[in-house]
């Protein structure tokens, strides 16, 4: 999906299945060597059916080999903090030393959930691909009895047993529900819907209420002007528990002056928000514009300026 999202490759691009690709085992959708396909059917075909010859014929396509795709997914898991997890293939059959952790798959699942295009495979119940030939059923049987549901993907092995990452949206509440080693798929579906319920019977997202005393002039030394206005950018929500909002509290930090020359957006203090003493969120207040330092030849221009103004 990031090398959809960069352009690197678009999902009209035919692949070609290699030798390798279509010698995988497990769930396939039987693709034969120097088989043609786009992108976007192989992308239907691993993410709706959980192809592992199409997960592997994309590894292909995107890095040159499937060894250099496992390279770049064990990169990128070192860069989300997955500290559990080594990747041995690209499709999850079981391999000796390939692992990971219900925590990681969350990590890995909220990456993937930032490319808005992978839902419309992960919420398509049933595709066609090869002309109508070959008929894709969503593994995750959630797609029609969860709602909200969103995704996000199923993973069945001997020795990994039923899994799945679910995801799902409800009032602007976007959770993820990890289940790995059940013992049938009706428990891995049954154990994620109890885990999404409870995150939506619990769980709320609010947006922190701007405190009226947040905003005032600071002062500047040696500057154009002796004072400096703020701003504070409410960019993101935070999740509480349910029924605490109106307990949610408020600290707030200011620089008692500043030195000139100050840039717009400088930091100049910090809005912290608690709940239980506990600090869930807090915000840069920031300097509303430049304020450059005076100088003798600035001073002369202002005075200048001033007594043409008198005149």
């Amino acid at each position: 999906m990031e090398s959809v999202d960069s352009g690197k490759i678009k999902l009209t691009d035919l692949v070609s299945a290699s030798e390798h690709a279509a010698s995988m085992g497990g769930s396939d959708i039987w693709l034969k060597p120097g088989e043609n396909m786009t992108v976007d059917d192989m992308l239907k075909a691993t993410v709706i059916a959980s192809a592992n010859d199409a997960a592997v014929a994309l590894a292909e396509y995107v890095s040159g080999s499937e060894e250099e795709f496992i390279q770049q997914m064990n990169e990128k898991a070192k860069t989300l903090g997955m500290k559990d997890t080594v990747f041995k293939n690209c499709n999850g059959l079981d391999e000796d030393g390939h692992i990971t952790s219900a925590y990681d798959v969350a990590l890995m699942s909220r990456e993937l959930m930032k490319h808005k295009k992978i839902f419309d495979y992960t919420t398509t119940w049933i595709e066609n691909i090869r002309g109508g030939k070959t008929q894709l059923v969503n593994t995750n049987k959630l797609i029609k009895s969860y709602k909200g549901i969103t995704g996000l993907k199923t993973g069945t092995t001997g020795k990994a047993g039923s899994c799945i990452s679910a995801t799902a949206e409800r009032d602007n509440v976007k959770l993820i529900s990890v289940i790995l080693g059940a013992s049938n798929t009706k428990d891995r579906f049954s154990s994620a819907s109890k885990l999404l319920d409870y995150g939506f019977a619990n769980w709320a997202i609010v947006k922190p209420e701007l405190p009226k005393d947040s905003l005032k002039s600071v002062k500047v030394i040696n500057g154009m002007t002796d004072s400096v206005g703020t701003e504070v950018t409410l960019d993101s929500s935070v999740l509480v528990p349910k029924g605490k909002v109106k307990e949610i509290k408020h600290e707030i930090s200011f620089n008692e002056n500043v030195n000139a020359p100050v840039k717009k957006g400088q930091k100049l203090g910090k809005i912290i928000y608690k709940l239980d003493n506990e600090v869930i969120k807090q915000y840069d207040i920031c300097a509303k514009n430049d304020v450059p330092e005076i100088t003798f030849n600035s001073a002369f221009k202002f005075l200048t300026k001033y007594l043409l103004k008198m005149l």
